[in-house]
Order: C-alpha cells, then sequence, then structure tokens
C-alpha cells in the first residue's frame, strides 16, 4: 500500500465528490436518485458514507494526494454496515442527508446483493472493495489499475478472497482482467437493473484447486 495515499478525515470531502463524479453515468444510482430535490446534496452523501464507514472499520485510499481515484475496502466482518457501525463510523449522518424516501427505494433493491455476500462468502476470509471510483477527467489513465492491484496485493498477503459489486458490462470485463469472476448476476427488486456479484480468490487457493483436480 505503500504506493498509494492513504486517506485521513480532513480528505473526505473532496474523496466523496471524487466517487460521485466517477459514477455521474452510473445506471443504478441514478435510478436511485431519479428526480430527487436536493439530488446533488444527497448524491454527496451517498458517497461519503461508504468512506466513512471505512475509515473506520477498514481501509480508504487514493492514487496520489491529489485524489485522482479512491477505493474504499474493510474486512469480511464488517461487510454489513450495521446501525451501530454506521453511528460509529459518522455513516449514519449521511445516511440522514440522503433521505427517507430514498433509502425506502434503496434497502429492497440492495438487501438481495448482502443476502447472497453473506451466503458466498460464509465461513471465507474475504476482503469487501465497497467502491472504488475514478475522477472522469483521470479515467482512462491507469489509476483505477493501480488502486486495484494494491488492493489485490494486500489481499495475497492476507489469503483473503476479494469481494465486489458492479453496475456494468464494461466493469465487469474489467474486474475480470484482475482474475475476479462472477459469482451471480442478478436484477435489483424494483429497479429492474442488473448487478454483478464478482468473487477473485487468492492466487495460493487457486494454485491449491488447480492441484487437487485431475489432469
Amino acid at each position: 500500500m505503500s504506493d498509494l495515499y492513504t486517506l485521513r478525515k480532513q480528505d473526505v470531502p473532496r474523496a466523496r465528490e471524487v466517487l460521485k463524479d466517477a459514477f455521474r453515468h452510473d445506471p443504478v444510482w441514478n435510478k436511485l436518485f431519479e428526480g430527487q430535490q436536493r439530488k446533488e446534496v444527497r448524491l454527496s452523501a451517498f458517497f461519503e458514507t461508504p468512506i466513512r464507514y471505512s475509515l473506520r472499520y477498514g481501509q480508504v485510499a487514493a492514487t496520489s494526494v491529489d485524489l485522482e481515484g479512491v477505493a474504499a475496502w474493510v474486512p469480511g466482518r464488517h461487510a454489513g454496515m450495521s446501525v451501530w457501525g454506521m453511528i460509529l463510523s459518522g455513516a449514519m449522518a449521511c445516511g440522514m442527508r440522503i433521505g427517507m424516501d430514498v433509502m425506502r427505494k434503496m434497502w429492497p433493491a440492495l438487501t438481495p446483493i448482502e443476502r447472497d455476500r453473506r451466503q458466498y462468502m460464509r465461513s471465507t476470509a474475504f476482503t469487501y472493495l465497497q467502491i472504488i471510483g475514478v475522477g472522469s477527467q483521470h479515467q482512462g489513465k491507469g489509476f483505477g489499475g493501480r488502486l486495484l492491484r494494491a488492493i489485490i496485493a494486500e489481499s495475497e498477503r492476507n489469503g483473503h478472497h476479494l469481494y465486489l459489486e458492479t453496475e456494468t458490462e464494461e466493469n465487469v470485463r474489467l474486474y475480470e482482467r484482475f482474475g475476479f469472476r462472477v459469482v451471480k448476476k442478478l436484477m435489483l427488486p424494483g429497479l429492474e437493473l442488473p448487478m454483478w456479484e464478482m468473487e477473485r480468490e487468492p492466487a495460493q487457493v487457486g494454485r491449491e484447486a488447480s492441484s487437487l483436480t485431475p489432469g
């Protein structure tokens, strides 16, 4: 992780705006916030939530102090945001700014994703990549790859699987190039938009599995 910049609390406002910009065309989040008053304020609060949560329970890093790209991840035991965890991390205040009308749409849509994650990663040591994004003016320059390679290297050292969800086929192809596989594709209830659940095994696990497969 020495190649990355570790975020501090004073970086949170800038980091959330980087993520909001990175996901400006995201079909799922645009659908959730469609037609909302004070949409930009609510979106800022939405993208601040995983940053604050991961600052307390995991890690948040950027490609440099200029925050071209930002990623937030947590150990698997903290993958599900409990109410108490959100309160302690300061993420609950962000949730309040998102608004109850959006939250009422969000929870039914996202509940199957959390259920699947618990099922697939049960009894498995894993790291959950909550969010990763690169600002629009820096996309296509390798910043996302730098973040992913660092997170993958850390997970390999820890012997952890990596788990994430993504909303576009373009991202699926990107993650596949980094060794992820699709666990499941599902349609989000109430939104009727696809989400892909993806996992990456640590290399040692993959080698052990290969050695047990009859040739």
